[in-house]
């Protein structure tokens, strides 16, 4: 038998058969179907995990706060001001030269009282003029007087024509209208003279003094400050603005405590006398007039004070925001409210009080409600957001989405 027919003794040693091959090509085959779709699957996680990142961070992120109730309850506080009850800049009614003055800023002075002596040439000189010009009128007057009786007396006889005795009567009549004449030039020249002594007008205390030694005075110069200011202050009166909305709920009679920077820990109280009656359109306020007993002259003319309105109960929300979260547009203030879906609703709200850094809202939001705090101007109703999770110890109300 050839090598060539001779039987294959080890079957191990021949080559994998067809049935092997295939089980393999099928193995290799279901191995690449997996590794393919595990990519295809991680690829799709990826892109909707980066498309979900995408639509996060479109989504504008704001703080939120929530309208709190007005710590101090009913209390309407406002600044005012106080003015002595009555105050008169004393000034010169005449040209002069200040020769003394008499009082001097902080003097209890009483009503006439002499405050300054000023010295006025010219006006002397004038009086004097006045009086020579006054005689000179009287002594034509009597002249023309005479000259007329005795004119009279001849028309009884028939010596002179009616004619001449009018105009002699006229002649008198023009002679004691120019003595009137100058004797009022007399009059108005010694009550110029008069200016000259500087009186206090009522009783009070001096509160400015610019009258020097020496000094000229211009009269009727609109300009020039005060010689002297006095200032009646055993009482005094506060200006105070009131806004619109509390303005039917103080009334005369109200009373206010005051508290002043310079008297910690003391009150004062004070009456509402009168109201202006008119909201002005520029503040959107009501100007109102209170009045306060000043015994000790504890309250200075001029001051800033802090008027405490004790206003009635249930007068507006009573519910305060800070300014930054108010939006003032062409329909008036508004705020942005977060609902629970996420979405924006704008809503007007009525201002009662601005105290800067703080709002006082008489309507149009609640207590629960979630304010955006600084939302940017182009913010709209139906707007998507998502909220600032709260720092801890941070002053933002609201939860996270």
């Amino acid at each position: 038998m050839s090598e060539h027919n001779a039987p294959i003794e080890n079957p191990a040693e021949a080559g994998p058969d067809s049935r092997t091959l295939k089980r393999v090509g099928i193995g290799a085959a279901m191995i690449a179907i997996v590794v393919v779709g595990v990519g295809v699957v991680s690829r799709i996680n990826a892109t909707e995990e980066l498309r979900q990142t995408a639509v996060d961070a479109a989504l504008p992120t704001v703080a939120v706060v929530t309208p709190k109730a007005d710590a101090e309850g009913n209390a309407l506080v406002l600044p005012g001001n106080v003015q002595a009850y009555n105050s008169a800049a004393i000034n010169a009614r005449t040209n002069g030269y200040v020769r003394r003055w008499l009082a001097d800023i902080g003097d209890q002075v009483r009503a006439g009282q002499p405050l300054a002596i000023l010295d006025a040439p010219d006006v002397d000189q004038q009086l004097a003029a006045a009086q020579a010009d006054y005689q000179t009128a009287l002594a034509n007057q009597r002249l023309a007087e005479t000259t007329s009786k005795r004119w009279a007396s001849m028309l009884k006889e028939d010596a002179v024509s009616q004619q001449e005795t009018d105009e002699k009567a006229g002649d008198l009549a023009a002679r004691i209208a120019v003595s009137n004449a100058a004797l009022a030039n007399v009059n108005r020249l010694k009550a110029l003279q008069g200016f000259t002594r500087l009186s206090a007008p009522f009783d009070g205390v001096v509160t400015s003094r610019s009258a020097q030694i020496g000094a000229l005075v211009v009269a009727g110069n609109a300009s020039a400050q005060p010689l002297f200011t006095v200032s009646d202050i055993h009482r005094v009166r506060i200006y105070v603005r009131v806004p619109q909305g509390y303005s039917a709920a103080v009334k005369p009679g109200t009373t206010a405590t005051l508290s002043l920077p310079e008297y910690p820990g003391r009150s004062f109280t004070a009456t509402m006398t009168s109201s202006a009656g008119a909201v002005d359109p520029q503040s959107g306020a009501v100007l109102v007039q209170l009045q306060a007993p000043n015994p000790d002259a504890a309250l200075k003319p001029g001051a800033f004070a802090q008027v405490r309105f004790q206003v009635a109960a249930g007068q507006g929300n009573a519910l305060s925001l800070p300014g930054s979260a108010i939006l003032y547009g062409n329909d008036g203030p508004t705020v942005a409210v977060v609902g629970t879906d996420g979405r924006v609703t704008v809503k007007p709200v009525t201002i009662a009080r601005d105290e800067g850094s703080t709002v006082q809202l008489s309507g149009g939001v609640t207590a629960q409600d979630r304010v955006v705090d600084t939302p940017p101007d182009a913010i709209r109703t139906g707007d998507r957001v998502q909220v600032q999770k709260a720092a801890a110890g941070g002053k933002g109300a609201a939860n996270g989405r």
